[in-house]
């Protein structure tokens, strides 16, 4: 097995793990806090304008609002001016998980990547941008705004007249 991939696949199984405990600690299922990320940014989103934002699909995100919703994390509602769309909103509940869920990410982050000196971290995350790049390049997916992590920091699209899920 080619060693980067090899390498990458082990990390990434581990960040995850290490994650979701962290996430579980919070009350949330492994994904959630991204979700709430984007919702915390851009509340009233619909769920594909998330999805597109996280680069999953529309019904991933159903099915997490679904949960979220049933755990009082946020509400459904009918978009007032096109009734055929839904948009998601936190509750009380859900924007409370903010400053504790971001606190706990950048906690883990810095526990990670302790080893390692700020222009080494730098360095690191401007690789992975680049490989990133890369592989989505490869999957046919249009560039990422320059120095723009999509997963936490990209703003869903503009409204796009998606129905109701």
């Amino acid at each position: 097995m080619p060693e980067f991939l090899d390498l990458h696949g082990r990390t990434s199984k581990a960040l995850r793990a290490l994650t979701e405990a962290e996430m579980r600690r919070h009350g949330l299922h492994y994904g959630q806090d991204l979700v709430l990320a984007v919702l915390w940014a851009h509340d009233g989103s619909t769920p594909g304008e998330v999805a597109a934002a996280l680069h999953v699909t529309t019904p991933t995100i159903v099915k997490m609002a679904t949960r979220m919703t049933a755990a009082g994390l946020l509400t459904r509602r009918r978009d007032e001016r096109d009734n055929r769309l839904v948009r998601l909103w936190l509750t009380e509940a859900g924007r409370a998980l903010k400053e504790p869920v971001l606190a706990a990410r950048q906690s883990l982050e810095d526990k990670v990547t302790a080893g390692l000196t700020e222009a080494e971290r730098r360095r690191l995350l401007t690789m992975l941008a680049t490989i990133h790049q890369a592989a989505a390049e490869q999957l046919g997916e249009p560039p990422a705004p320059t120095g723009e992590l999509p997963a936490l920091t990209g703003a869903p699209p503009a409204p796009t007249g998606e129905p109701a899920a």
